[in-house]
């Protein structure tokens, strides 16, 4: 108990500072942001507490099959810091700051080709967007995508050649996937083998609907504003994380379905060798 009560504790305080992350770094945060930003992570801290210190399942998905949500969350706090430090750089430049802040130049620049993603996110900035904010973006974009793309190749590994997630030991469905329902109706392994389909499809397809869906809601509402260095690394950050969460996801649903797929051949097996 005293165990499972540290851990939450210690989840609950990191994403506590994730979400603290640009708000410490940043200069010039004034006190209202200061205060909105403290109660966020103060309600998420708790939240996340709340989750990992009960026995029964409830919101988070494979909690129980490491390092599936260290990696995720891992790749995101590294965005947000590193997307942090560049904007920094931008008022208090360091040897660190200008390191990456060349490094997410040359990235941006490379992959900032048409119909990229990361050209959709430049050209979802406002028409007058200044030459200095085009390239931040740019800068941040390449770099974020960068991330989610080695989190993503991670994960693969972990699961193709380290076996992810039976060499952790027996997996539970129901623990692991609080939120699928197995008496739902039809078979759980299509409805497993349908579902990791989808993630994937809209994991690929999110990095380019994202900035088409914020440029023609610019027109409804009022658009995001970039020139705020807290929005900017929140919405790039987003346009990153979430494609490359659904394509991790959705792998790992696929891989619950080979292995549910594999027992019942074992099974089917086993059964025709003793009727025989």
């Amino acid at each position: 108990m005293i165990g499972r009560m540290t851990g939450a504790a210690t989840r609950g305080l990191l994403v506590a500072l994730l979400i603290a992350i640009p708000a410490l770094l940043l200069p010039g945060s004034d006190a209202e942001a200061s205060q909105i930003t403290l109660l966020v992570a103060f309600v998420a801290a708790m939240l996340t507490f709340l989750e990992y210190n009960s026995r029964l399942p409830s919101i988070v998905e494979f909690r129980d099959a490491p390092p599936f949500n260290r990696l995720r969350f891992m790749s995101l706090i590294f965005t947000v810091l590193v997307l942090s430090l560049i904007a920094r750089g931008q008022t208090y430049p360091t040897m660190l700051t200008t390191g990456l802040t060349s490094l997410g130049t040359i990235l941006g620049n490379a992959v900032d080709f048409p119909y990229s993603p990361v050209r959709l996110v430049v050209l979802m900035l406002p028409a007058d967007a200044s030459g200095d904010t085009v390239n931040l973006v740019r800068t941040s974009a390449g770099l974020a995508y960068l991330v989610s793309l080695v989190a993503l190749a991670a994960f693969l590994v972990l699961v193709r050649v380290m076996g992810w997630p039976a060499r952790q030991g027996a997996f539970n469905v129901w623990v692991n996937l609080p939120l699928f329902d197995p008496t739902a109706g039809g078979d759980v392994l299509h409805r497993l083998q349908r579902d990791a389909r989808i993630n994937i499809a809209l994991g690929f397809l999110l990095p380019f609907l994202i900035p088409a869906v914020v440029k023609a809601a610019a027109d409804l509402v009022v658009p995001i504003s970039v020139s705020n260095s807290q929005t900017m690394i929140w919405t790039i950050s987003a346009w990153a994380f979430l494609p490359a969460s659904m394509i991790m996801r959705g792998i790992a649903m696929g891989r619950v379905a080979e292995m549910i797929q594999d027992k019942r051949r074992r099974a089917y097996a086993d059964a025709h060798l003793q009727a025989a």
